[in-house]
């Protein structure tokens, strides 16, 4: 078997070559320290908070930073420091679980379509562009307006949600892989469909996946804050960085930091991922610009 015909595969860098190349870059480093922070944050939050994160103390209302609370008190006299250790918890659970979501379904299905054929895939593919249409925030309020907006509804949605945009990406890199020699000889050699998507084509396509799973994260974390900011993700009194915003915006201009603690810890994260997935993009030699196939 020559070079031309091999399995791209064979020829790419294992994870621990390109983990090392991801981390060689600033970019790279940067990003996932910042995501190591932020994660080791929300797991011990619990254990290091100076205050519980409901407590009330009319005292602390309004409160500028001090000793005793070193970021200040919101409009109910809570700890902003506490509130805001606290906040990114249910952010980065519910986004990094729904961001699995979306990138199972999407991947495999915007495989699936490379390898289904014309009638299938442009089929499909009419009905992924009128369902991209619809502004994202649109399709899930939708569910959650009729649904809740538990976990249980926020996670599948969202996940549904930005997968539409995986399925065209990953489509794109998956038609470039079916016309493969070594994909016509599994097929030649009758293997069945779903063995030659899974152990022939997604490997091929996982370079993509992968930096467009990290990307998705950061927009999947923006949009569940940006849901509770509107009163449709974390519910009251959890902390949360888009509730915490929402319910100190009217009251910035007497104390700030209510809101800018929030929106800092939530913006570094944002920066972090997307750092990591400029980084990854590097090193995997996926350009984060290229545009899908239509």
């Amino acid at each position: 078997m020559t070079a031309s015909t091999a399995p791209l595969t064979r020829r790419r860098r294992m994870f621990p070559a390109w983990f090392r190349d991801v981390l060689s870059r600033p970019s790279g480093a940067i990003g996932l320290a910042i995501i190591v922070v932020h994660l080791a944050i929300a797991l011990l939050a619990p254990m290091v908070v100076p205050y519980d994160f409901a407590a009330q103390d009319s005292k602390a209302m309004f409160a500028d930073p001090s000793a005793q609370h070193w970021l200040g008190g919101d409009h109910l006299g809570r700890d902003v420091l506490t509130r805001t250790l606290m906040g990114g918890r249910e952010a980065i659970l519910v986004s990094t679980m729904a961001t699995g979501v979306a990138v199972l379904w999407g991947g495999l299905f915007g495989i699936f379509l490379a390898f289904a054929g014309r009638f299938v895939d442009e089929a499909s593919m009419r009905m992924v562009d009128a369902l991209l249409a619809i502004p994202w925030i649109l399709f899930v309020m939708l569910f959650v307006a009729g649904l809740g907006t538990g976990m249980g509804v926020l996670i599948p949605i969202l996940g549904i949600s930005y997968g539409l945009s995986i399925v065209r990406i990953v489509r794109a890199a998956a038609l470039d892989v079916v016309t493969r020699d070594f994909i016509l000889a599994a097929r030649a050699r009758g293997e069945r469909r779903s063995v030659v998507i899974v152990h022939e084509m997604l490997p091929n396509v996982l370079d993509t996946l992968a930096v467009q799973a990290a990307m998705t994260w950061s927009w999947m974390l923006l949009g569940f804050s940006s849901l509770s900011f509107l009163g449709f993700g974390a519910t009251p009194p959890t902390p949360d960085w888009g509730l915490m915003i929402a319910d100190a915006r009217s009251a910035m201009m007497v104390s700030p930091w209510p809101v800018l603690a929030p929106m800092i810890a939530l913006s570094s994260l944002i920066i972090g991922i997307n750092l990591l997935s400029d980084g990854l993009a590097k090193a995997l030699g996926v350009d984060r610009m290229k545009k899908s196939a239509v």
